[in-house]
């Protein structure tokens, strides 16, 4: 026999009734029944089982046993009485009655329990995460985690793609967002870069001749951290193709995505048409570039309903040049109860409230309720009620000024009326693509003008489109792939020819010396006969997080970073040692306080 086990935790049933076995796992509980203690014994694979009696040779010793040692026994496989059957289990028609016990490691006394999944705070999660990942619900997710990136490198390989590493240690590249440096002890004063994305490596992969690259890349990057992005690193689907258009792509990656989303969605339906909403758009009528569509509410402008009314905020604010007022429906809203909370919710989110209407019967008709009804008088009133498709029962909300002050408030109310009116469809994944995003964005306060998105993008019309009098009307062949109000994918058609990328950093304040000196491998690389190219990446720990229905990237990451990105369990960061800092030319000034 096995030194170790015959059988794993979840090998064994009623065909097995009879034989002598040996299991190896952690004690999941322990319940002494006045004389016989029962053990759930658990693997990987799943629990068994084990009990003894006093007549066990090692009944004594077992009951110095406790949870989560691992321990390896011997025993005889015995039938269940039948009213002891345990169907939620693949092993719960036995159980194994040991003849024989050896502690391989026992536990001390630990600082969170494993059986029942009790709560307890991050930090001690994050410490003892390998305690933390032996509970069913972390261990199953990261069980998805592995099946879902096999599924995708079958998809991937089914589809003609070769899967190529590129380098790791490599020269910064921006990205939109900080680097993690390295410093060189071979060459002192210089740093490498941690990779933000393979983008440069991947776009010289079709310079080099090879049509269809992929690989499921760690990406660095030194961000704030939140509830769906790691602090520190995280793994994306990489992939390029040579001789595309922006169509081709799509119809490249839409059936990896809806197909791993199909297998592992848990019968979830999943969209079969994925809309392409341009960025504008997605931002009128979402609020956001990344829309839950689940949510069927969209957002409407109605300035012209307001423009010289009664209500004299709105109509002195639509006085003012790039200004609008915009209709948040909500079906089912209609209650001044209602309403007073989203406008509380708008001043909680720092605005002075939230305008509304609600639409209510009064026996004699309809009649719209609320301050702005009363302000702007029936005409008007019907006027919107009729554009926004309202009835009795309904509600709506309203917000005025320059869109992108309120865009994002706009976009999270819609999500808060969604969910109370319980509009938002739950239980289904549905995709959207985001396109037309524009090329650059001006900065307020300064006035200058940088990329709003990938550099490397393709202008839509290439050299012409980069003479606009106004660099904000320019769009990229640039997109992103949105479900369930997550973004899971971001690509472009890339600037393949060097005129074109010349002229686009000029215009963002970069001139060609310093492209040069940046970029200056990729740009050579096109000057060599660079073929039209373009790709995406997807994020693996966001599509995991929405298949495990988890609301938190960190409980789908096997060893993750707290909020302060810090390594709780081996201490990372730490201070190097005064030998290290010599060797790379280094020292540390202390900080200002």
């Amino acid at each position: 026999m096995h030194a170790y086990r015959s059988h794993t935790c979840a090998g064994l049933n009623a065909s097995n009734v009879g034989e002598t076995v040996r299991l190896s796992g952690w004690v999941h509980r322990v319940r002494d029944h006045g004389g016989v203690l029962f053990i759930d014994l658990r693997d990987h694979y799943g629990i068994t089982q084990v009990l003894a009696d006093g007549d066990s040779p090692v009944f004594a010793e077992l009951e110095k046993v406790r949870s989560e040692w691992c321990i390896r026994i011997d025993g005889t496989v015995k039938a269940r009485d039948p009213e002891l059957v345990n169907k939620n289990i693949p092993t719960g028609e036995i159980e194994i009655y040991i003849r024989d016990l050896e502690v391989l490691g026992a536990s001390e006394e630990l600082p969170l329990q494993v059986f029942g999944e009790p709560d307890f705070p991050e930090e001690t999660r994050l410490k003892y995460r390998f305690l933390d990942l032996r509970r069913d619900t972390l261990h199953n997710n990261i069980i998805l985690r592995s099946n879902v990136v096999k599924s995708i490198r079958n998809r991937m390989d089914d589809q003609g793609f070769n899967e190529f590493q590129t380098p790791i240690i490599t020269a910064s590249s921006p990205e939109g967002a900080r680097d993690f440096l390295v410093p060189s002890r071979l060459h002192p004063g210089k740093f490498y870069a941690l990779p933000q994305a393979p983008q440069q490596f991947k776009q010289m992969i079709m310079v080099a001749g090879f049509d269809k690259y992929f690989q499921i890349a760690p990406c660095f990057r030194d961000e704030d951290p939140r509830a769906d992005r790691s602090p520190t690193d995280f793994y994306q689907l990489d992939l390029e193709m040579s001789f595309v258009s922006q169509q081709d792509v799509f119809d490249t990656i839409e059936p990896v995505i809806k197909g791993v989303f199909e297998e592992f969605g848990k019968g979830r339906p999943v969209s079969q048409d994925w809309p392409q909403i341009s960025y504008k758009d997605a931002a009128l009528w979402y609020g956001t570039d990344k829309p839950d569509l689940r949510n069927p509410i969209k957002m409407q402008v109605v300035s012209e309903h307001f423009a010289g009314s009664g209500f004299k905020i709105f109509a002195s604010l639509l006085e003012n040049e790039g200004t609008e007022i915009r209709a948040i429906p909500a079906p089912k809203g209609g209650s001044r109860k209602f309403c007073d909370r989203m406008n509380k919710f708008a001043q909680q989110e720092g605005l002075p409230g939230m305008g509304y209407i609600f639409w209510r019967d009064q026996g004699e008709g309809m009649e719209a309720a609320g301050p702005l009804a009363k302000n702007i008088g029936p005409e008007r009133t019907e006027a919107i009620r009729q554009q926004l498709g309202l009835e009795v029962g309904d509600a709506a909300f309203f917000l005025g000024g320059k869109p992108a002050a309120f865009e994002g408030v706009a976009g999270r109310a819609r999500t808060v009326i969604g969910e109370e009116l319980e509009l938002t469809n739950k239980d289904s994944f549905e995709f959207a693509w985001i396109v037309d995003f524009p090329m650059y964005e001006r900065d307020e306060e300064t006035g200058t003008v940088d990329f709003s998105h990938n550099p490397f993008s393709m202008p839509q019309g290439g050299m012409d489109a980069l003479g606009a009098d106004d660099p904000e009307s320019i769009l990229g062949y640039q997109y992103d792939l949105a479900c369930n109000g997550y973004e899971l994918i971001s690509g472009a058609i890339r600037n393949h020819k060097p005129e074109i990328m010349y002229k686009a950093f000029e215009l963002a304040g970069y001139p060609k010396e310093e492209v040069e000196k940046r970029f200056g491998g990729m740009v050579n690389a096109f000057t060599y006969g660079a073929p039209p190219h373009g790709g995406c990446a997807a994020g693996i720990d966001r599509i995991v997080m929405l298949l495990a229905d988890e609301a938190n990237i960190r409980q789908v990451i096997m060893f993750p970073m707290n909020q302060r990105a810090e390594d709780l369990m081996l201490g990372g960061p730490s201070e190097p040692t005064n030998e290290q800092l010599r060797e790379l030319g280094l020292r540390v000034l202390p900080q200002e306080d």
